[in-house]
């Protein structure tokens, strides 16, 4: 009698012990969710035991997706230059009428407000900003985006895309609006190389790299319009990418060049006449897919592009991201990127 007395004390004083451990982590932590009482008392097939079990888990569990969200990487390793996550060539729809809800929805998951992202396996070691010059362009910006997202998260970068909207219905200044783009996109994050893209581009390949080499390079080198293939030899148009440092040696783009034309061969001369040269991806990694549209307005042709671009070597260290002029007149972080609606001084 007293044997069984004594196992009868035991068990009791185990039941107390771990009711009180229960109680411990109940209290101090909002990590625990409430449980019935049968999970407690008794149940046939949830022991006092299993309960505990199962409460610390989703505390472990809860610190751990904490502990990640709060973007410890000291125990991460750097990524790999060539990410094992590329596809390839993939292809292009431009004739479905996608809403941003259905954007959204397929590619949103992985993005942080503003149109942000970085691989949660490894420490990036590209910093970009994406820069894209805009105005009243919105379904080219939903195709843009669609595919431009999941191949930027596939070459493992550490990323945002900028959106520069030009307030008004002044004339298109795309140059000026690219400097812009510079100059905002740093104070938003410590980036380290900056890609220009044309709205209506869209990549076809993913191994074509959207991050900085040792010169400046020419990104959009076979476009569909032009049978895949280089207009000419100095062109420097649709998507390019600079290292901050090669931006600001060529002083960015000038900030004249109002309507469409001229700005890109400006800023060809301007790398030249700096001792850089450029760099290009093969024609078949570099292919691109352009969205078919009718010119915009207030983006005629510029009647001075060519003498300006005469007087390039003058004027390039007194015309660029040392004399810009704007004001921000809206930013908004949406979780497809990041807008920024600016007055740059329209004529």
């Amino acid at each position: 009698m007293q044997k069984y007395f004594s196992v009868l004390v035991v068990l009791c004083a185990l039941v107390t012990v771990m009711a009180g451990i229960v109680f411990v982590l109940y209290s101090q932590s909002t990590v625990l969710n409430y449980s019935s009482p049968k999970d407690f008392m008794g149940n046939a097939t949830v022991s006092i035991s299993q309960a505990l079990k199962k409460h610390l888990d989703e505390l472990l569990e809860g610190e751990a997706l904490i502990f990640k969200e709060e973007g410890n990487n000291n125990s991460l390793k750097p990524c790999s230059d060539d990410s094992p996550n590329l596809i390839g060539p993939f292809s292009l729809e431009f004739s479905h009428n996608r809403s941003w809800n259905e954007v959204r929805r397929k590619i949103s998951a992985s993005l942080r407000d503003g149109g942000r992202h970085k691989p949660g396996d490894c420490v990036s070691k590209h910093k970009v900003a994406i820069i894209i010059p805009y105005r009243n362009r919105h379904e080219h910006l939903k195709h843009l985006l669609f595919y431009l997202h999941p191949m930027l998260v596939r070459q493992q970068l550490d990323y945002g895309i900028y959106v520069i909207n030009q307030d008004g219905e002044g004339v298109f200044n795309r140059a000026k609006l690219m400097n812009v783009g510079f100059a905002e996109a740093l104070k938003d994050y410590n980036y380290e190389c900056f890609v220009f893209s044309d709205v209506d581009l869209v990549p076809m390949d993913d191994r074509n790299f959207y991050r900085c080499f040792e010169s400046p390079r020419h990104l959009s080198v076979a476009i569909d319009k032009f049978n895949f293939q280089l207009p000419y030899n100095t062109i420097f148009g649709g998507v390019s990418s600079f290292s901050k440092q090669q931006f600001l040696t060529v002083n960015g783009y000038s900030n004249t060049y109002w309507g469409w034309g001229g700005e890109d061969d400006d800023m060809y001369k301007r790398i030249i006449f700096h001792g850089m040269s450029i760099n290009r991806p093969d024609h078949m990694t570099g292919k691109y897919k352009m969205i078919k549209h009718d010119r915009d307005d207030h983006n005629a042709d510029n009647p001075e592009r060519l003498d300006k671009l005469s007087h390039t070597r003058e004027t390039m260290d007194k015309d660029g991201i040392n004399t810009l002029n704007y004001t921000v007149k809206d930013i908004v972080k949406d979780r497809m990127y990041t807008f920024i609606n600016v007055d740059i001084k329209a004529p």
